[in-house]
C-alpha cells in the first residue's frame, strides 16, 4: 500500500486539493485542500500519477457509495453490510477501514458534491477507462448485494456513469454483468447470464464470443488494473471479476461441444 503510506507522510496530501481532498482530509482529520488547483499540478505527483490515481479511486469510491446507498432517502442495514463485505474482502487496514467508513458517511450528507467529485476523478484518471469502469462495477454490485434495487439508486448510477463518459447501453450492461451469478435457477438462466457476463447474444460465432472474453479479460486484468491506479488493496476484487469471466466463457464453449 504505499499510496497510503505517501498521503500519511504528507507528501501526497499536500499536493492533494480539490474535493476529493476536502473528503479525504475529513475521513482523516487533516486539512489537504491548501489551495492548490489540481489543474495546476505538476511533477512527481501531479494529475495521472498512479499514487495519486489510487488515493482518488479509494476516496471516490466509498464517498459515492454512502451517495448511492442514500439515493432513495435512507440508508438500509443491507447496504451498510454490502459496504462493509466489500471493505473485508479488500483487507483493508484499520485506518483504511475506518477512512472508508467515514468516506461513506461523508457521502450519504445532504449536498455531497457528487458533480464535482466525479469531474475530479475522471481528470485523475486521466482517460483509464478500465479503470473507471471497475469503479462502476464495484459502485452497481454493492447498490445491487441487499436484492433490492431502487429506481433513484439506477438513475444515479446512470448519472454518474454518463459524466464519466459511458453510453447507456454500456452502462446497461454493467448493470447485467454485476448482477448475475446470484439467481440461478437452472442450466437455461446460467447460460443467459454467462452471455450477459461476455456482452454477447446467443447468436454470436465462436469467434465472437472468443473475441468478447479476450476483450473483458483484458479490461479487468488484476496486473494492469494496478498498473493503472487500482489500489493494491482492491486486487482481488479484480481478481474475482476476472474468474466470473472465465467460468462464463467456459460455460458457453461447453455448452456449444
Amino acid at each position: 500500500m504505499p499510496w497510503w503510506g505517501t498521503l500519511l507522510g504528507g507528501t501526497l496530501g499536500f499536493m492533494f486539493g480539490g474535493p476529493l481532498g476536502a473528503l479525504l482530509g475529513a475521513a482523516l482529520g487533516r486539512n489537504f485542500d491548501r489551495g492548490i488547483k489540481i489543474t495546476d499540478q505538476q511533477g512527481a505527483f501531479g494529475a495521472g500519477q498512479q499514487e495519486r490515481v489510487q488515493a482518488a479511486f479509494f476516496t471516490t469510491t466509498f464517498s459515492v457509495m454512502g451517495h448511492i446507498a442514500k439515493a432513495d432517502g435512507k440508508v438500509t442495514k443491507d447496504e451498510i453490510a454490502a459496504a462493509n463485505t466489500i471493505m473485508g474482502r479488500m483487507q483493508l487496514n484499520e485506518q483504511q477501514r475506518k477512512a472508508a467508513i467515514k468516506l461513506f458517511n461523508e457521502g450519504k450528507k445532504a449536498g455531497f458534491p457528487l458533480h464535482d467529485v466525479l469531474q475530479q476523478f475522471r481528470r485523475e484518471c486521466s482517460r483509464r477507462h478500465n479503470l473507471m469502469q471497475m469503479f462502476l462495477e464495484i459502485q452497481i454490485a454493492t447498490a445491487m448485494a441487499d436484492g433490492h434495487f431502487h429506481a433513484s439508486e439506477k438513475q444515479v448510477i446512470f448519472t454518474i456513469g454518463e459524466q464519466l463518459g459511458f453510453n447507456r447501453a454500456d452502462i446497461e450492461h454493467l448493470f447485467s454483468f454485476s448482477g448475475t451469478g446470484r439467481t440461478a435457477d437452472d442450466q437455461r438462466q446460467t447460460l443467459t447470464q454467462a452471455y450477459e457476463i461476455l456482452g454477447v447474444t446467443k447468436s454470436a460465432s465462436d469467434a465472437e464470443v472468443k473475441k468478447a472474453y479476450r476483450r473483458m479479460m483484458s479490461q479487468h486484468h488484476p496486473d494492469k488494473l494496478i498498473a493503472k491506479g487500482l489500489p493494491e488493496e482492491m486486487i482481488k476484487l479484480a481478481t474475482e471479476k476476472t474468474q466470473q469471466i472465465k467460468a462464463a466463457y467456459e460455460q458457453i464453449k461447453d455448452s456449444r461441444d
